[in-house]
């Protein structure tokens, strides 16, 4: 008898139909308006237009300006402030709300999700009207006692600082908490049994397996602080300008469109380098855990 013959499967060419939609909505809604924002930032500016299709390397020469450096300067230190402010309040928070009973836990995880039903600005307002000279905080201090004038809470770096953090910290607590929940609660157990006590067993096994998702909170707490201009216009009274308050200046009033890709572009940069970084990190903690 012949035997007969297994035909192999084809191999199907091109890309499958479910997948082409995603390639499209990527094209047309993030490659394109990059390709855009980079073919302006080597635009001449100009007011009336906002640039003009003129080519010319003028527009990040002006980088090396001490101003722009210094604003620069300032957006790395406010994005990595925040993050460690959030980390050292939001990880601590994650890992006692993942020991507590199912009821109040979902209780909890409630009272961390309510801020994101509410408009981030009306949140920002309230903290202005706390921290104003005649407000909650200064009029109770004044009325007990503790100080003779209201104190200047408003419109520094402090007062941006506390307000981005705020703002931000609901997302270092999610993926921190979700990745403290899936811990293996028997690989902590083994680390006591072997003779370590809390803390040691704590930064020898908790930390390092809760690492993916202790990242994964800095880098959604880093990237939107760097362009958040919003707070540090309400919270730091325009004394406190960054990158983002840069780049809507740029647009609205110097009219200067070219620039203003320049700096986008930067701060773009910047987000990358943290996610590249993140990238590296995981993939190391993964292959050491599968170690």
């Amino acid at each position: 008898m012949s035997r007969a013959k297994v035909r192999q499967p084809k191999k199907r060419r091109g890309l499958p139909a479910a997948v082409l939609p995603m390639y499209i909505w990527t094209a047309a809604f993030v490659l394109l308006p990059l390709l855009y924002i980079v073919v302006v930032s080597f635009m001449t500016p100009d007011r009336a237009a906002g640039a003009l299709p003129i080519f010319t390397l003028g527009n990040y020469a002006r980088l090396a300006d001490p101003i722009f450096l210094d604003v620069f300067l300032r957006s790395l230190r406010l994005a990595l402030e925040t993050t460690v402010i959030t980390f050292l309040l939001g990880y601590p928070f994650a890992y006692c709300m993942s020991r507590l009973k199912d009821k109040a836990k979902n209780i909890v995880m409630l009272l961390v999700i309510i801020p994101f039903w509410t408009n981030s600005l009306l949140r920002t307002y309230g903290w202005i009207i706390m921290l104003r000279g005649n407000g909650v905080v200064n009029t109770l201090l004044t009325g007990w006692g503790l100080i003779d004038q209201p104190l200047s809470l408003l419109y520094n770096y402090g007062s941006t600082l506390l307000g981005m953090a705020y703002s931000l910290i609901p997302f270092m607590i999610l993926p921190a908490y979700s990745s403290v929940e899936k811990l293996d609660r028997a690989a902590v157990e083994a680390a006591r049994d072997l003779g370590a006590g809390k803390i040691r067993a704590f930064f020898t096994v908790t930390l390092p397996l809760t690492l993916p998702g202790i990242l994964s909170g800095c880098v959604l707490v880093f990237v939107p602080s760097t362009g958040m201009f919003f707070i540090s216009d309400l919270m730091g009274g325009a004394k406190v300008s960054m990158l983002g308050n840069l780049i809507n200046e740029q647009v609205h009033t110097a009219r200067n469109l070219p620039f203003a890709a320049v700096l986008s572009l930067v701060m773009l940069a910047m987000a990358l380098v943290f996610i590249f970084v993140y990238r590296k990190a995981t993939g190391e903690s993964e292959l050491e855990g599968m170690a």
